[in-house]
């Protein structure tokens, strides 16, 4: 048989497989519609929906932080925060306790106890102009707890979830952001930014119904609900149930229970100040008539009540499940500063990282930094505005140095107020003494800063592991921290694991050739870093590295006895010249009596 001019047999070698044709239809899709829209086989349903689930089901649960404490949380975000005090305190304590509520709650389930019935559950309010931390301090705790975590914006919801999309979708993208593991979801945090977008206006005559809409939409999910996970308008998850259906004959249904989600929403309720004032004037208290300058809107934020939030535009249920409120401040010249100096701050590190990756290293002048602090103030957008300045200000450097030779450069004040003209000196005058001179005394004072701020963990690790954090491993620390971002208590905690693989892998080659072998200090210091820039293990470097070296040590025992070795950094660094250059040294000590003849 033959299919326009191939034989049946060509044409069946040419045809995809059911593998690749779902390959190459989800790419399509996905490209075309977004990463939510892709082909399912009935195969694929039937294991990777139910066989896969099953068995990584809860296997997320166990990585949750339940046991944290406040002030462990609170030192956390101060890592990583500018200001915010309050705010950090209020997240910390409230979030902390709305965990280790949860573990002494599963604990008691354990031996048949039920939950109470109408606990309130401690979902926060943030308040806060833009660009002041709210998004990331969330974040931040969702990561330090390993919770999922999903963001939605309230303007884009409405009640019956025509348009924009259902409240309830936060939580079925709770469970995406949960692979799939639905008990592990069910202890996620829903961030909800811009929620004043939602109370109902004050300047229209009778009820706000699509705005009330969605408050009413949510008091469910706030307080506890069952969430059903395979909805009309999610094709997949149809697709599944149909499945399903088709080989068991049964109807599964797949929900969610909202009890233990947490909820943080935040939004930055300009005429709320207002409100505050005309109640604090009202009852003769706070501040007095005197007060119209917007500067101290910050000092009536502090003051506000739930009564506040029912005159801005909020229903009473509303408001009565989100029960902790907690206010951001704006932030100051002086606090972007401090955010761009902060050596843990995404922004400096991200441009540094994407420099790297071009093999190139940036360093910031303490007087740029200050700059761009001023520059990013002026726009009035908070710490977003320093994402924008910075882009702005390196572009062209971006562009252009990686088709270069220049593996180095500082951000000068000058090359923020004038970067094409700073990059044309640059690239006109890159071997220039007086510029290395300016990179090298910068690249050390962002060392020695990098140890100010890190001394107390560092201080930490050196005391509980001296024989390890020698000041040349510290220095590693800090050098792999300056070119990475890489938090410090992450390197080190790495450091000391790297360090036993090396000295489990001494002892093991004694065991499996009879040699005993030591590294010095250099050489460990050296298998370490390998270890981190490979991102692998210092086994695997050990390893690579010592493939040659028990036949060495062989013709060397055989010459004179020798069965223990102290091994160099040159050992590791050109592991073969250095094994022949032993051998060498050795035959030359010990000639034998043919060497002689």
């Amino acid at each position: 048989m033959h299919y326009k001019g191939k034989n049946m047999k060509e044409w069946a070698s040419h045809f995809p497989d059911p593998e690749e044709l779902e390959r190459e239809l989800n790419d399509y899709l996905k490209k075309k519609y977004g990463v939510r829209i892709r082909v399912m086989s009935p195969m694929q349903m039937a294991f990777k929906g139910e066989e896969d689930a099953s068995a990584k089901k809860s296997s997320g649960v166990r990585k949750i932080r339940f046991d944290l404490k406040p002030k462990d949380l609170e030192d956390y975000l101060n890592q990583y925060v500018v200001k915010q005090e309050h705010a950090k305190a209020v997240l910390a304590t409230k979030v902390c306790t709305h965990y280790n509520r949860i573990k002494l709650q599963r604990e008691r389930e354990r031996f048949g106890r039920q939950h109470t019935v109408g606990r309130i559950k401690n979902n926060i309010l943030l308040v806060g102009p833009t660009g002041v931390g709210k998004t990331y301090l969330v974040k931040l705790i969702a990561e330090k707890l390993n919770v999922p975590f999903v963001k939605g914006d309230a303007t884009k919801f409405s009640e019956t979830g025509y348009v924009g999309g259902d409240v309830e979708d936060l939580v079925r993208d709770l469970v995406t952001a949960a692979d799939d593991d639905i008990e592990l979801a069910e202890y996620g945090i829903i961030y909800i930014d811009e929620i004043d977008k939602i109370a109902s206006s004050r300047n229209i005559i009778g009820p706000d119904v699509s705005r009330t809409g969605v408050q009413r939409a949510l008091l469910k999910p706030l307080e506890e609900t069952e969430v059903d996970i395979r909805v009309p308008h999610d094709p997949i998850s149809q697709l599944q149930a149909i499945e399903h259906y088709r080989r068991t004959g049964k109807r599964e249904k797949r929900t969610v229970n909202t009890r233990n989600i947490l909820f943080v929403m935040s939004g930055a309720f300009p005429e709320l100040p207002e409100i505050i004032k005309n109640r604090m004037k009202k009852q003769g208290i706070g501040f007095g008539a005197e007060i119209h300058s917007k500067e101290t809107d910050m000092d009536f934020l502090k003051h506000v009540t739930a009564e506040d939030l029912v005159q801005y535009g909020f229903e009473r249920e509303f408001i009565g499940r989100i029960p902790v409120i907690a206010v951001l401040e704006p932030l100051t010249t002086d606090d972007l500063y401090e955010i761009l100096k902060n050596p843990n701050n995404p922004i400096i590190s991200g441009k540094k990282e994407d420099f790297r990756c071009y093999g190139i290293d940036v360093v910031f002048e303490d007087a740029a930094l200050r700059k761009i602090a001023e520059l990013a103030h002026a726009e009035g957008t908070g710490a977003r505005a320093l994402t924008s300045v910075v882009e702005k200000v390196l572009l062209p450097f971006e562009k252009t140095l990686p088709s270069t030779g220049i593996r180095a450069f500082v951000v000068t004040e000058a090359v923020v107020e004038n970067p094409e003209r700073e990059l044309q000196a640059l690239l006109e005058e890159a071997d220039d003494p007086e510029r290395i001179h300016l990179y090298e005394r910068v690249k050390a004072q962002e060392r020695i800063a990098i140890l100010e701020k890190s001394e107390d963990k560092l201080s930490r690790f050196k005391k509980k592991y001296p024989l390890i954090f020698t000041p040349s491993r510290i220095e590693l620390v800090v050098d792999f921290y300056g070119r990475t971002g890489v938090p410090v208590e992450k390197i080190c905690e790495e450091v000391t694991l790297l360090y036993n693989q090396i000295k489990i892998f001494e002892s093991d080659y004694y065991e499996k050739h009879g040699f005993k072998i030591t590294f010095t200090e250099d050489a460990v210091d050296e298998i370490i870093l390998r270890a981190l820039e490979q991102d692998t293990t210092a086994a695997v470097v050990c390893r690579e590295i010592s493939r040659d070296y028990d036949y060495a040590f062989k013709l060397i025992a055989d010459r004179c006895g020798q069965v223990q070795f102290e091994l160099p950094r040159d050992a590791v660094v050109q592991p073969n010249e250095y094994m022949d250059h032993l051998v060498r040294k050795t035959y030359e000590q010990y000639p034998d009596e043919g060497d002689k003849a």
